[in-house]
């Protein structure tokens, strides 16, 4: 399911920023400094580096990190990390000339992703540019999440509703909460998946009321950038 929901949530992002012109990609996003164009580019980069991974050998070593692992607090988000992140993002979309070239970049970069990964081999390792092994899969689920949160992001910032697809919104909620307890927290609350995913990111208020109730249920607090 995770690589089908990569595939579905990278492929209507794709769709999206086809579909966008110079001044929507000039619009400011919910992630300061950044424009919707930067927003765009660094969930490029996302996705760019799986080819670097899947290029080279496999990598051997011990002691496995999972997604929820991969969003710890370290220097990964430290404020010099985050400082090279916000303008690696700037430099790569500062460097495409209109809305058409960030979109086929875009749809590059997706389309190189996917041929290689219909190609790795089942219990694919793989070392992340932090220096973690990880399964494939799991490395891959952090991919979607990228995907899936920051797509919020993309849609509050152009005024459209989210266009989350359910299996990213799948395998998103399940990093985030386990399904049984995701299930509880939804019936209780009267969210739908997007909505859960919205508040346990932050991207939409919680009540104090709700944050109680997403901490008595096991709530993930995922350290993001």
């Amino acid at each position: 399911m995770i690589t089908e929901a990569f595939g579905a949530e990278s492929d209507h992002l794709g769709e999206v920023l086809a579909g966008l012109d110079d001044a929507a990609f000039a619009r400011a996003s919910g992630c300061p400094p950044w424009t919707v164009a930067d927003l765009a580019y660094h969930v490029r980069m996302t996705i760019g580096r799986l080819p670097g991974m899947l290029d080279g050998p496999e990598p051997a070593g011990l002691g496995l990190v999972s997604a929820a692992g991969y969003y710890r607090a370290d220097q990964r988000f430290a404020d010099a990390t985050n400082d090279d992140r916000i303008r690696s993002a700037q430099r790569g979309a500062a460097a495409l000339a209109d809305a058409a070239a960030r979109a086929r970049d875009f749809g590059a970069a997706r389309s190189h992703a996917w041929t290689l990964l219909g190609s790795a081999p089942p219990g694919r390792v793989v070392r992340t540019r932090h220096g973690d092994l990880m399964l494939l899969s799991e490395f891959l689920r952090t991919r979607v999440f990228e995907l899936a949160v920051h797509g919020l992001d993309l849609a509050a910032a152009l005024d459209r509703e989210p266009w989350m697809t359910p299996l990213a919104a799948a395998v998103t909620g399940e990093l985030l909460l386990l399904a049984a307890a995701g299930a509880r927290l939804r019936a209780d609350a009267g969210w739908d998946q997007v909505t859960l995913i919205a508040k346990l990111t932050g991207r939409c208020p919680a009540t104090s009321a709700e944050r109680a109730l997403i901490e008595a249920l096991g709530g993930r607090r995922l350290a993001l950038g």
